[in-house]
């Protein structure tokens, strides 16, 4: 016997987190009843359990990490009350379940990991792991270096200062691009970075999380993580590399 959250997030259903949103809202069922408790405790070999009234095999062992490079217009969702289009519909050929960790909003591209390993999503993506996530932006104007140092510095979003990160010129000009890096996941934080400092973004396309790179991988692909950068992520995770 076993929580029911934490079994669903292990199956690969979604997060902890989003797991226990959908409990809460009434999708999901153990023999036909709706269950809204986060605590209720199941047998996951005798007990039919549903999430939208499908049925989740929550023995499942076989893990899968992909990275996607997400483009712009795609929501990173598995399913979309407007009708856009998904992160899912860009995942034929993958047998199984697996959901995005972490989010790239909608006309933001790049770097995206999906899995069906709750536990590891949520070690990715926890506010005290300072996983760095490396990202090629492209501003209006040219910033100074003065502002540069402060939004490296930390400037303050709505009454909490933004922790310490990197942002460096690659190329000046009317529309400017710049190198950046974060150590936190604050929702759309570069962009409200530098919109707070007059250089609003036009492009953001993230390049790399935790040491891994995106590399050449095409517009709208996926494909397998390969052992040594899980290895690299796993490294990440424990501490042992260093902020560049």
């Amino acid at each position: 016997m076993d929580r029911i959250n934490k079994l669903l997030a292990h199956a690969g259903v979604a997060s902890r987190r989003a797991v226990d949103a959908l409990i809460l809202e009434g999708r999901v069922t153990v023999n036909g009843t709706v269950i809204r408790e986060l605590g209720v405790k199941i047998d996951p070999v005798c007990d039919a359990v549903k999430v939208d009234g499908r049925r989740v095999h929550l023995d499942a062992t076989s893990k899968i990490y992909l990275m996607m490079n997400k483009p712009d217009g795609v929501v990173t969702t598995l399913e979309d009350p407007e009708g856009r289009a998904t992160v899912r519909d860009l995942l034929r050929g993958i047998r199984g379940r697996v959901f995005p960790v972490g989010r790239l909003d909608y006309h933001s591209e790049g770097l995206l990991f999906l899995t069906n390993d709750g536990a590891w999503a949520q070690e990715l993506m926890h506010p005290t792991r300072h996983v760095p996530k490396a990202y090629r932006v492209r501003v209006r104007g040219t910033p100074t270096d003065r502002t540069l140092e402060r939004l490296a510095t930390g400037i303050r979003l709505e009454g909490r200062r933004t922790g310490p990160a990197e942002f460096r010129l690659a190329r000046s000009g009317p529309n400017s691009w710049l190198d950046v890096t974060l150590y936190e996941g604050r929702k759309n934080q570069i962009r409200r970075m530098l919109q707070a400092v007059g250089h609003p973004v036009s492009k953001l396309r993230r390049v790399s999380i935790g040491g891994v790179r995106l590399g050449d991988l095409p517009s709208g692909r996926y494909r397998h993580l390969a052992e040594d950068e899980l290895k690299r992520l796993r490294a990440a995770l424990s501490g042992k590399r260093k902020k560049p």
